[in-house]
């Protein structure tokens, strides 16, 4: 059990330290610059780096290991958040130096991300682990992490700012980048090269795109992620923050994406009990209209009560999507191939947000927050209902 513990004691850790720089980020923007559109420029450039970076994580995993990737991912990451107060000493912390900083750590998320989860399988069957149980433990911990962080990181920023956060965010990359080598090294860690799919090479950086292409069901699946992901992701890079920083209210922007996080981390807890009762196509359904009513209710920005139950039915319901994706890909695909699909899988994560959020920060500063975030719940409606009324999804029934 040592590898199950210590990979999940790695993805808990570096889930908390990206939470509080992600939280912090674009505080600190607007402490510096007052300009929403720059936050949210800020926050679409940086996406940009992981989403070229991450095609190219399935080949660096199969040539140097799952494990060396995910250590040298976080140590990295633990210098990149160091910046940020190592330049305010010298008072050179402007604009564009936390962009610069930015794009530097967010090379390296992706990496990390799709090293730890090319590890669940194998960790799984050497300690002879239900693998759809861990799918849900390891979701489920990264979205408890994503309690923790947020909740952290407005509490740090009340108490000792949001420049003196970065470096506990830096402390927990770096425990994350130890604990992983208390993974026990399998064959499964550093996959053995296969014709086709050598370092560099067309069909190497290609195949998981071409595996997630030729799957009908999870193709759709992907292309509706990819759009609802475009949509959600800026509320909570931008829209939140411009909306709680511009009436002081740091505590309560950490409690709503904590509960947020709380719901997903209890329902992807919840995965393996629930793919026993369920079918694949109501947990789907499940999962993307909890998500469009969630966004509608919080879209209204009500009194905080109310708007913490949204919150909380937007997490409920999307938390075991996650782990449903995982799953769908392990056993849809050979043990061989999960480097690079996941590889594939997260870089159309990244895809969609940076032009999201480019818009959605315009948005705020030109309409105002709520006419933005309003138009933002609509959208996503649109493209919930239309992707579970398309003839792939309807056909499914398992």
């Amino acid at each position: 059990m040592r590898s199950v513990y210590s990979l999940q004691a790695s993805n808990f850790l570096s889930g908390v330290a990206n939470s509080v720089v992600m939280i912090t980020i674009p505080w600190l923007v607007l402490e510096v610059t007052d300009s929403a559109a720059f936050a949210g420029l800020v926050v679409a450039l940086s996406s940009i780096p992981s989403l070229l970076i991450a095609p190219f994580g399935g080949v660096l995993i199969q040539r140097f290991g799952d494990r060396g990737v995910s250590a040298f991912a976080d140590l990295m990451s633990t210098a990149s958040v160091l910046g940020f107060p190592l330049l305010a000493i010298f008072g050179q912390l402007n604009g564009w130096a936390i962009l610069v900083l930015a794009l530097l750590g967010a090379l390296f998320d992706p990496l990390g991300y799709t090293a730890r989860k090319t590890m669940i399988q194998s960790a799984a069957k050497h300690a002879k682990f239900n693998v759809d149980r861990l799918n849900g433990i390891h979701e489920g911990l990264l979205g408890s992490s994503w309690i923790i962080g947020p909740a952290l990181g407005a509490w740090l920023i009340a108490l000792v700012g949001a420049v003196n956060s970065f470096l506990v965010a830096a402390g927990f990359f770096l425990l994350a980048a130890i604990a992983i080598f208390f993974v026990q090294r399998t064959t499964a860690n550093k996959t053995p090269s296969q014709p086709g799919l050598e370092i560099g090479t067309h069909g190497a950086l290609s195949l998981g795109f071409r595996r997630l292409w030729q799957d009908t069901y999870l193709r759709v699946l992907l292309i509706a992620v990819l759009v609802i992901a475009a949509i959600y992701l800026p509320t909570e890079s931008v829209v939140l923050p411009a909306y709680f920083e511009s009436s002081g209210r740091p505590i309560e922007l950490g409690l709503i994406i904590s509960v947020l996080a709380a719901g997903s981390t209890l329902s992807a807890f919840a995965y393996g009990w629930l793919v026993q009762r369920i079918s694949s196509r109501t947990l789907v359904q499940i999962a993307f209209i909890g998500a469009a009513f969630g966004t509608l209710g919080m879209s209204l920005l009500l009194p905080l009560p109310l708007m913490l139950l949204f919150a909380a039915l937007l997490g409920l319901s999307w938390g075991p999507f996650s782990p449903f994706l995982n799953s769908q890909i392990q056993s849809r695909f050979p043990a061989s191939e999960h480097p690079m699909i996941f590889s594939a899988q997260t870089s159309v994560f990244y895809a969609a947000p940076p032009l999201g959020m480019l818009v959605v920060g315009f948005c705020v500063e030109h309409f105002g927050i709520q006419p933005s975030y309003i138009g933002l719940a609509v959208v996503m409606a649109l493209v919930v209902f239309t992707a579970l009324f398309s003839k792939t999804l309807r056909s499914v029934r398992s």
